[in-house]
């Protein structure tokens, strides 16, 4: 059996959603990314980050934690971390427990424009996305894709923690 013959190529209803998801997930990020740099000076991307070290009770996570949670490589992540340091919105310092490791804590510079932006986040995500649903098929998107979450941290051979999905149930983070 060649390659070719043992794939499961997808009908035009499959093909259509999946283009419709990559499409329409890439125009949101746009969107949400556009909104947030115009009225607060911050990329989707840092905002992201300062969520993700926001939702810890001591708003610090270890580098090789925050970038599975964002699904980034270390090296991508170091460099983000580093454009943010130098703003003042995190900093970095030795794991205590791993002199091996760093942690990345969020500043108090980082948790003002994190409060600042939050709410412009959500009424993007709110209108852009959330709105446009109705509740049944809100819980179908969040089922499906926590199905999808699950799949994947299974062949990571990792689980969601609870802090992760504190990140994305707090509001303030709701990107596909």
């Amino acid at each position: 059996m060649t390659d070719e013959q043992a794939v499961r190529w997808l009908t035009g209803v499959e093909r259509h959603a999946w283009q419709m998801y990559i499409v329409a997930s890439l125009r949101l990020r746009q969107r949400l990314h556009r909104e947030l740099t115009e009225a607060h000076g911050v990329s989707l991307a840092d905002y992201e980050v300062l969520v993700c070290l926001a939702v810890h009770p001591d708003k610090r996570v270890r580098m090789s934690e925050l970038a599975y949670q964002l699904g980034s490589t270390k090296s991508r992540l170091s460099h983000q971390i580093s454009k943010l340091e130098v703003g003042g919105l995190v900093r970095r310092c030795p794991d205590p427990d791993d002199k091996r490791g760093v942690i990345t804590e969020l500043t108090g510079a980082g948790q003002a424009l994190l409060d600042a932006a939050a709410p412009t986040h959500v009424r993007g995500a709110r209108e852009h996305l959330i709105d446009l649903l109705t509740p049944a098929e809100q819980s179908t998107v969040g089922a499906v894709f926590g199905r999808v979450l699950e799949h994947l941290d299974d062949l990571d051979n990792r689980r969601d923690t609870l802090t992760d999905r504190e990140a994305w149930q707090s509001g303030r983070m709701q990107t596909p």
